[in-house]
């Protein structure tokens, strides 16, 4: 990584969910592209090991707490000076949500909250520190299920991220003459431990998935992470209200090659 362009130099960054994944990768990439990260999550262990790996900060946070969202960015600041990029990654994807037919409210709202409303809190208190500079790049982590439906559905994580994406376009259209930029990231399958222990329960699933996608795999994090240093940076300067997917193909595809 030494030979990379430092684009996000002196930058800082907070990315939510940095412990593990497509976060955990993000949090390695800007730091090897020169910003200051904010690792923030849920898991202390995690957590504290991403941010000593990136010589960035570790904020413990539940991103669906108000009070939590709203100090966090305020600690980013005071302890950095400014507030360039948000990575708003955090989400889970539980195995009680399923079909409509068998989820129930309960895992409904849960997804929802995590998915959907931290990344609402994340926007609202991130944004008034990035007018007050005239710049900003936020990300949020949609998915390639807020373009396409599934069989196999997990009814409440698909519709929070189309909510997620809906929130990101609205976001990049009412700040862009103030010099924020917001953009959907829509990743398609990752190889994430979270996507590896969902397919080791069940192969099938995990083969049925794998058939849709042209390039014939998953992604690995450090793909997606490189979508988002392009995002984070001012190479995409002319990017915002953007549905930006990076899907091996799965959302252009009819059927596959053989």
């Amino acid at each position: 990584m030494s030979s990379m362009t430092k684009r996000l130099d002196g930058r800082v960054a907070v990315i939510t969910g940095a412990g593990s994944g497509i976060g955990l990768a993000t949090a390695k990439r800007f730091a090897a592209e020169g910003a200051k990260v904010v690792c923030v999550d849920l898991d202390e262990e995690s957590g504290r090991k991403a941010a000593a790996e990136v010589g960035g900060l570790f904020i413990q946070a539940d991103v669906t707490d108000e009070d939590a969202v709203r100090a966090m960015y305020q600690t980013a600041v005071d302890t950095y000076g400014s507030l360039d990029i948000t990575f708003n990654n955090a989400g889970i994807s539980p195995p009680d949500d399923d079909s409509i037919l068998v989820t129930g409210l309960d895992a409904w709202k849960r997804v929802q909250e995590v998915n959907l409303t931290s990344v609402y809190l994340c926007c609202k208190y991130a944004i008034p520190h990035m007018q007050r500079q005239g710049k900003g790049s936020i990300i949020n982590t949609a998915s390639f299920v807020a373009v396409m439906g599934a069989a196999t559905s997990q009814i409440s994580y698909s519709a929070s991220k189309g909510g997620v994406l809906a929130m990101s376009r609205e976001l990049g259209v009412q700040f862009a003459r103030e010099g924020i930029r917001v953009n959907a990231l829509c990743p398609g399958p990752v190889n994430t431990p979270l996507l590896q222990e969902l397919f080791a329960k069940d192969p099938e699933r995990a083969a049925r998935r794998l058939v849709h996608i042209p390039l014939g795999r998953f992604a690995e994090p450090e793909e997606i992470a490189a979508a988002v240093a392009f995002l984070a940076s001012d190479d995409s300067s002319f990017m915002t209200a953007n549905t930006f997917l990076v899907d091996g193909g799965i959302s252009g595809a009819y059927v596959t090659p053989q």
